[in-house]
């Protein structure tokens, strides 16, 4: 397990420990910037997003001893890539977004396509007082304006290498690696 058939291995970025003082740092950014938790809420977006949607809101319920909603976000419906129609939603939202902070969460942000889907899949579901992006990565080479307010760790890639986070929920341990195609 923990591997990726096919690429080349070039080298591990974030270990375990890593990544969870990433996410405790994000956290703390997180209660700073909006000052406490109030009225905010996680959407993270499938399938390693949400993963860490759950443990920065985790974090943050231990630092300021609330719950916070977190929801998980599908965005294939939303994607500018491919049709629209006929695309199934699995997003799970339970809450209102209405008048709320909502942070994205995602594992890495590249072009910031997902992250355009990503907004454009919270706005057919209320309007919030505000949106901001966390992402655990960010490997730059943007297509669109649009930028991370939380980011984990920057990684200058090349368009030739794959960034790869994985988590224990979905992979069995937890490491970021970059990979070689070719």
């Amino acid at each position: 397990m923990c591997t990726v058939e096919g690429l080349a291995l070039k080298a591990e970025i974030l270990d375990e420990s890593s990544i969870a003082r990433a996410v405790t740092r994000i956290s703390f950014e997180i209660i700073e910037r909006n000052k406490g938790t109030d009225g905010l809420c996680l959407i993270g977006l499938f399938s390693r997003g949400a993963v860490l949607a759950k443990r920065i809101a985790a974090k943050l319920s231990e630092l300021e001893g609330r719950e916070i909603p977190v929801g998980l976000l599908d965005i294939t419906p939303f994607r500018d890539d491919k049709p629209r129609g006929g695309a199934e939603d699995n997003s799970q939202i339970p809450f209102d977004i209405t008048d709320k902070r909502v942070i994205i969460v995602d594992d890495v942000i590249f072009t910031g396509r997902t992250a355009r889907a990503a907004i454009d899949g919270i706005m057919t579901r209320g309007r919030p007082k505000l949106i901001q992006l966390a992402a655990l990565i960010d490997r730059g080479h943007r297509e669109l304006p649009i930028r991370a307010d939380y980011i984990g760790k920057n990684l200058p890639t090349s368009h030739e290498e794959t960034v790869k986070v994985m988590v224990k929920e979905l992979d069995g341990c937890d490491k970021v690696v970059i990979y070689s195609r070719g």
